[in-house]
């Protein structure tokens, strides 16, 4: 898109923004270009909490699905649409309603966390719901000697190595662009980079997670670049979040480890789609009445343990 295009549409943006009273929220994974005129960024709980406090009647989400419904169900009396609804997260959908309840038949005495990339229908079924950022502190404060954590694999494991005096039962889910970043490569990009400190996100695989000068979800991996005296660092998670970085930090280096970190479900969502569904409001995030009233308990309780 050449600039002239881009500057058009983003002054239609900022008119019919105001024109049909819409807030922009925009993930940390979605294009600069989205980020650069949304009227917040940040990780997906972030956003839900902020729609809390808006006063726009309606929301616009840059992101994927499972991060439109909490922002719905945070904000029952809000519209909420999506840039693109068929922006989604494979993760979200690694769990089913079966495998829960044969882990609750099981176990008496269990807690099913339930991490927030997951569907309003998988949290509708669990008793507390957590973030890369707050995971730790909510499992230390759960009183549940079992954990089932869902749907992370990755994030279940490093957890349980933060709380051991739990007993954890991990389920296979995945986030497929992180289990894509490979030790080897990490390995190699220090090489290259020897000064460098390696950033990594919980959700990637605990052999990386070894090799992390420092592990945290999106926003806590900004925050730390931000506040060290280093000059470079390796990124270990979706590049989307280079955008930030760079706005933060414009004296400091940062690298990929390989050409798969990033997320196409993401990528999908456009200046263009941001237009047109401010334009024309479509796709807005309609849930169930049930499904309102028992997915919004896990998030309550997540604030609840938290604190």
């Amino acid at each position: 898109m050449d600039s002239d295009n881009k500057k058009q549409i983003i002054n239609e943006i900022e008119k019919w923004k105001k024109e049909n009273d819409f807030v922009i929220l925009a993930h940390y994974y979605v294009d600069g270009d989205v980020q650069a005129i949304a009227d917040y960024v940040g990780d997906s709980f972030y956003l839900a909490k902020i729609a809390t406090k808006v006063e726009q009647e309606n929301i616009l989400f840059a992101g994927v699905s499972f991060m439109g419904e909490s922002a719905k169900l945070l904000n029952p009396k809000k519209h909420v649409y999506m840039a693109d609804n068929t922006a989604d997260c494979p993760m979200a959908h690694m769990v089913d309603i079966d495998k829960i309840l044969e882990v609750k038949e099981k176990y008496d005495d269990v807690a099913v966390v339930c991490y927030v990339n997951s569907t309003a229908e998988i949290k509708s079924v669990s008793d507390v719901c957590v973030t890369s950022s707050n995971a730790t502190k909510v499992v230390k404060n759960i009183k549940e000697k079992n954990i089932f954590f869902i749907p992370d694999n990755n994030l279940g494991r490093y957890t349980a190595k933060q709380v051991p005096e739990k007993n954890f039962i991990f389920h296979d889910g995945f986030c497929h662009v992180h289990k894509s970043i490979d030790r080897e490569l990490v390995k190699q990009a220090r090489e290259v980079n020897p000064d460098a400190l390696i950033l990594a996100h919980p959700e990637c695989t605990e052999d990386v997670l070894e090799l992390a000068d420092y592990i945290g979800s999106t926003s806590q991996i900004i925050d730390f670049a931000t506040a060290s005296d280093a000059k470079k660092f390796i990124i270990c998670t979706e590049m989307g979040i280079f955008y930030e970085l760079g706005q933060k930090n414009p004296d400091k280096k940062f690298y990929s480890v390989g050409h798969r970190q990033f997320c196409p479900n993401m990528k999908k969502i456009t200046l263009e789609k941001v237009l047109d569904v401010i334009k024309n409001p479509k796709d807005e995030v309609i849930l169930s009445d049930e499904i309102m009233k028992t997915a919004n308990k896990p998030l309550e309780m997540m604030l609840k343990l938290a604190e």
